[in-house]
């Protein structure tokens, strides 16, 4: 099975990594600790204790292997290699909502770095795609379940 490029900022790869070391070690001891307590309590078939903590032992491993998987196929993005004549991955671009005659801006990532409270989109989002390669002054439109919405782009940063 061929894998999917996962697209990531330098900063979202060191997270990545950083969160696979603390699933590694700590989660990994925490898990066994609570494995050889419940072990302690004796029959097996009847001990809830020790089946919450194979769940969360098999949940962790799950994790860490999405996570593996993750690093495996990272292309990073280079800062130098990022311009702001075209939108593309690692930009912030602030658009004016033309129906609503407001400013929004979002940074344009990879799906697995999204963060809507940080208002970081995916470039596989319909924003996101209707976005990338569009230059300063363009007026885009992106479908909504609510209808097409189009927007005009005020800036592109780094």
């Amino acid at each position: 099975m061929d894998e999917k490029e996962v697209i990531l900022t330098q900063e979202g790869y060191d997270r990545i990594e950083k969160e696979l070391e603390f699933l590694r070690t700590e989660k990994r001891a925490e898990i066994a600790e609570r494995i050889k307590i419940a072990l302690g309590f004796g029959d097996l078939s009847e001990n809830s204790e020790y089946d919450e903590a194979k769940n969360a032992q098999a949940e962790n491993e799950a994790k860490i292997a999405e996570l593996e998987n993750k690093v495996r196929y990272a292309k990073i993005i280079d800062e130098k290699d990022i311009d702001t004549k075209t939108v593309q991955i690692g930009n912030t671009v602030t658009l004016h909502d033309i129906e609503f005659d407001e400013d929004v801006e979002y940074t344009i990532v990879g799906s697995t770095e999204v963060d809507l409270t940080q208002n970081r989109i995916s470039n596989e989002s319909p924003i996101g795609k209707a976005l990338l390669g569009a230059k300063k002054g363009a007026t885009i439109e992106v479908e909504a379940p609510a209808g097409i919405i189009k927007y005009t782009i005020k800036s592109i940063k780094k």
